[in-house]
Parts: C-alpha cells; structure tokens; sequence
C-alpha cells in the first residue's frame, strides 16, 4: 500500500516583530512578553506617535459596539440612556445586566429564544461563580453581547427585516452597520469575518479605529454617533460592569469613551478629540489596564484612576510576587 503524500505547508513571509508592549515579571524575572502594535491620535486626528504596525487590518471584536448600536439607531429604533449602553456593551452577567435585556426583550415583543447569541457564563468571573452556584447552566441572554442582539432584533422587527437572519452580512441591518464603520473609521473595511457571538465583525486598522471612537465623541449632537457616545459615558456600568476598567475610566475621566474587546483590543477617545486604540498579539486581555494606564500618562492624565486599572499582580501561592507592568 502507497503511504500518502505527505501535505508541506508553504510558509508565508515572516512580517516584523511587533513590539514588546507588556512584560510579566515574577520575583524580578521577566518570564514572559507581550507584543502588540499602538497608535495615539492628537487632538486634530492625526497620528501623534505609534508602535508597530498601525495601519494593518484587525479584528476591532467587541470595540466595533459602538458603531454597531449606531446603526441600531439609523434603522429608526428609539434607544436613550441605559438601554442605549446596553446596546453598545459587553455586559459582565450582573443582575441589573440580565434584567434589562429581559425588559428590553418584552418592550418589543421579543423573546430570549430568539437570541441568536451562544450560550455562554457571566463574563465577570464573581458573578460566573454565584450564577453556577444558583444551579443555573449556560444560556444565550446571559452572553456579554445580549444587548446588542436585542436591539438588532427590535430594530429588525420594527422595519420588517427578517429576524431569523439578522446576522447575514447581507441583511439590512449589517449593511447599515458596515456603512457606519467605514464612515466613522474613514477607511474601508478590507475583511468580514464571524465574531464570537455570530454577529459579522469588520475589519479595521487600528489607526481606522482610533479614528472612529474620536469620531463618535466629537459627534454633533442628536446624531447617532454622539447619542451612543452620550449613553454609554453617562451609564458605563451598563456597557461594561462595576468590576470592569471601562467603567472606572469612564467615570473617573469625565467625556472619555472607552471600550475593550476580546483578543486583547483597546480603544479609547478623551473629549478633546485625542484617541487611541491598540491590540497584544496574543490576544492576553490580562495587559489592557497596564498598558493602557501607561499611554494616558504618556498622554499627560493624571489621575487615580490610572493606579487602580495598571494593578495587575502575580501571585506565587497566596502572596504577591509579581505584576504585568507595560514596557514602553
């Protein structure tokens, strides 16, 4: 018998190294590093300093909610304050969280089944553990993204979309939310993959990205963009959760829009029109707070608020021995 011929993959040309971003330090060994690639903006939106590659396509993840709860607006849904953040969040499965998207859900005439969000945990580690603790398993609305899917579906319902496929990229909806990521961005989006909730996820540079979340803050009023931007920093424990970074800054620094994603992506606009937005190649979230509170000292905010999301310790036993400091 003929063995098969072996399948030898061709290998693709080896980009740069990005730059080391973050290092993890355990007792005064650095035993591991973190690359990704950063981009400031000034105030007039140009770029003001980078590292690594800036102009390259990236998954945004869940940094895209904004622009995507904007497009829920342009379809005519009416969305202000709570629900309006919600739209844009990546909730953390508290109770206040679940309940609204439930009430959201009713107002429309909606039900949970059809969510098309996967069964998922809290995303709050605490509240994981009360949740499972309570005997309750996996479900679609406790998914981060639920507010999200709700209001795609309102919106949906409300012109007579099809609700079955309001994830398609072809459906009316994602057509509308791919408009404003490239008008918001100023640039066109280059890929179209599936996000980890199934909704379509657009492709943008992280210097495209950074221009979108300075362009949702310096928003005229009663627009879309600045609606979202008004919602989300007036009620930040609804977008993100009361353990989370985004909402300590956003309320900390007042008129400054921040959002995380997954696979470790940040983006961030301050109210006089300076932004920024960065990724860690490997995807370790566990680097957002450090390297984010270095870049707006760098930026020239000082504020408590910058200690208190920096602090990433290691623990060797039940001792601190270490901490994911930013290496820039």
């Amino acid at each position: 018998m003929t063995s098969p011929t072996p399948i030898v993959a061709t290998p693709s040309p080896q980009a740069p190294a990005s730059p080391v971003l973050a290092e993890v330090v355990r007792s005064g060994f650095v035993e591991g590093r973190h690359r990704g690639s950063l981009v400031v903006l000034a105030a007039d939106g140009s770029v003001e300093w980078s590292l690594g590659d800036v102009a390259a396509p990236v998954f945004p993840r869940s940094t895209n909610k904004p622009m995507q709860a904007a497009a829920v607006l342009r379809a005519g849904l009416d969305l202000a304050g709570e629900r309006l953040a919600l739209t844009a969040a990546s909730h953390s499965g508290e109770p206040f969280h679940l309940d609204l998207v439930r009430t959201m859900l009713a107002e429309y005439g909606l039900t949970a089944e059809q969510l098309q969000t996967p069964p998922d945990l809290p995303l709050d580690p605490a509240e994981a553990e009360i949740y499972l603790a309570s005997g309750l398993v996996r479900d679609p609305l406790t998914m981060n993204c639920s507010g999200k899917h709700t209001a795609m579906l309102a919106a949906s319902a409300l012109n007579g979309w099809s609700l079955d496929s309001y994830l398609d990229p072809e459906h009316p909806l994602q057509q509308l939310i791919l408009t404003g990521v490239q008008e918001a961005s100023g640039e066109d989006v280059a890929h179209i993959g599936t996000d980890g909730c199934g909704a379509p996820l657009m492709s943008l540079s992280l210097t495209g990205l950074a221009r979108a979340f300075r362009y949702f803050v310096g928003a005229a009023p009663g627009t879309p963009e600045r609606r979202v931007a008004d919602a989300m920093r007036a009620h930040p424990e609804y977008v993100a959760g009361t353990r989370r970074p985004d909402t300590w800054l956003m309320r900390a620094l007042p008129g400054t829009l921040s959002k995380m994603g997954a696979e470790a992506v940040q983006a961030l606009a301050l109210p006089d029109g300076r932004a920024l937005a960065f990724k860690i190649d490997d995807g370790a979230t566990r680097t957002l707070g450090p390297i984010l509170a270095r870049v707006l000292r760098r930026m020239g905010i000082d504020d408590p608020v910058l200690a208190r999301i920096e602090d990433v310790p290691l623990l060797g036993g039940a001792a601190r021995v270490g901490e994911i400091r930013a290496a820039f």
